[in-house]
């Protein structure tokens, strides 16, 4: 999948969370939950995991089951009950290496594959979390936008270390000029979610250009679209919670 064609992908979801943030906490969920599914369709062709099946499962399980936990938590501190979901999702991964029938080859590649999968999974619930925050939904909104344009930049045919800075700044601008409208949120939180939406980007961008099989696998394009939107979830609702504090 080319690196443009996955730019616009990218801007495409996360301007979707901007649009579901609008809309309360149901659709909120729902495109976490969309998340989600992306990582457990892309992950096991993007790290070439020896067992895609149980590593989907295992994926599914915890992405699905954070987004839930998120969900049904009242409160402010949304991500409180989140730490049995990892614990049990970890426990979870080691059942699956100890199901394989195939002679369990490259056991240390499973094992930290599927982890890690877990952990981008279960970050997309951040952004539910997100919005139950001080800042609230103008947050979520500033940092998709950033995000969204910020992805959308990234897919103009500019090379060198300048363009990725330059992804960064155009993160800035837009999130820092949405939390310029939105008075709840203000220009500083603004600013601060297009550093974090800018950086993902980034880095997103000089990752995944230099692993072929971005290039070859649909499936794990897929995968590489979802990664920045669902892991900023994480971010966004730390960054927040600094700036309240």
């Amino acid at each position: 999948m080319r690196t443009e064609n996955r730019s616009v992908a990218t801007a495409c979801l996360a301007a979707l969370v901007a649009v579901a943030a609008y809309f309360g906490p149901t659709v909120l969920a729902g495109a976490a939950t969309l998340l989600v599914l992306l990582v457990v369709i892309g992950w096991p062709a993007l790290l070439d995991l020896p067992a895609a099946g149980g590593t989907r499962f295992v994926i599914a399980l915890a992405g699905l089951g954070a987004v839930a936990t998120v969900y049904l938590t009242e409160g402010e501190q949304a991500l409180r009950n989140l730490p049995l979901v990892l614990a049990m999702a970890l426990l979870l991964a080691f059942v699956n290496e100890f199901l394989r029938r195939d002679g369990r080859e490259r056991l240390v590649d499973s094992v930290t594959g599927t982890v890690s999968g877990v952990v981008v999974a279960v970050a997309a619930a951040g952004w539910l979390a997100s919005a139950r925050g001080d800042s609230g939904v103008p947050l979520v909104v500033a940092c998709a936008v950033g995000l969204a344009i910020a992805a959308a930049f990234a897919a103009l045919p500019l090379r060198g270390w300048w363009s990725e800075v330059a992804t960064v700044g155009v993160a800035v601008a837009a999130a820092g000029l949405v939390g310029w409208l939105m008075p709840d949120l203000g220009l500083t939180r603004g600013l601060w979610a297009g550093v974090v939406a800018g950086v993902v980007v980034a880095s997103n961008h000089l990752l995944f250009d230099r692993v072929p099989v971005v290039r070859d696998s649909r499936a794990a394009g897929v995968a590489a679209i979802c990664v920045p939107v669902a892991v900023t979830g994480a971010i966004v609702y730390v960054v927040g919670r600094v700036l309240a504090g």
